[in-house]
């Protein structure tokens, strides 16, 4: 049975998220234009995001491609990628910071999360929350049980909750904040998570992204 805080939680995602939306539409037909006349080849979208969310349960997140077509399975597959994985796996971060697989119009999206406004449809779906934690890939999951301290009981705490457009790491640093670091964070907001704790991630996130603080 769900509590009245999960009920106002869904209600006040539900309807932020459609005006959001509406708001946001120039700015999701510029974006999804830009990124067809980008010359790189490919759809709109980005390919292979399927991602877990709460529960365990799997689910494709919406996002704008901001790099070139096959990115994501060229990681692990092409030896110049993973070199540069398992170079940053091992500073505790699972972005690359120089990827040479993002695009043009991909660094702009990235810059100013602009390839991250599709999922609001996610919102509206129910498959995310507009604050929670991280949406994560399975293999990501997978080497985090295996690798990070207290690993499989991070997981299971942060598959607890919804996952979110932002959180609580996103608007503390972004990129610059170690994985574990991360983990435990994200963690901790699930366990303890209030409606208000959501209101003030909402709030600092505009600042965030306009200040570019940790962003890639």
């Amino acid at each position: 049975m769900k509590s009245l805080s999960d009920v106002t939680r869904r209600s006040f995602d539900l309807c932020t998220a459609v005006f959001l939306l509406v708001l946001c539409v120039p700015v999701l037909i510029f974006s999804a234009i830009a990124v067809l006349l980008d010359g790189s080849g490919g759809g709109v979208f980005a390919e292979g995001q399927l991602r877990v969310g709460s529960g365990g349960r799997l689910f494709h997140m919406y996002k704008f491609r901001t790099m070139v077509p096959g990115a994501h399975r060229n990681l692990r597959e092409n030896p110049h990628y993973r070199q540069l994985y398992n170079r940053q796996k091992q500073n505790g971060k699972l972005s690359l910071s120089e990827d040479v697989r993002i695009t043009r119009v991909g660094k702009f999206l990235r810059m100013w999360d602009l390839d991250e406004l599709p999922q609001l449809v996610n919102v509206i779906r129910g498959e995310m929350s507009l604050v929670g934690p991280r949406p994560y890939f399975p293999e990501e999951l997978t080497d985090i049980q295996r690798n990070v301290t207290h690993g499989s009981q991070l997981v299971a705490e942060m598959l607890s909750v919804r996952p979110g457009m932002t959180g609580v790491w996103q608007v503390s640093g972004r990129n610059e904040i170690p994985m574990q670091k991360r983990l435990t964070m994200d963690a901790s907001y699930a366990n303890g998570r209030t409606f208000v704790d959501d209101v003030k991630i909402l709030l600092r996130t505009p600042w965030v992204v306009l200040s570019r603080r940790g962003a890639w």
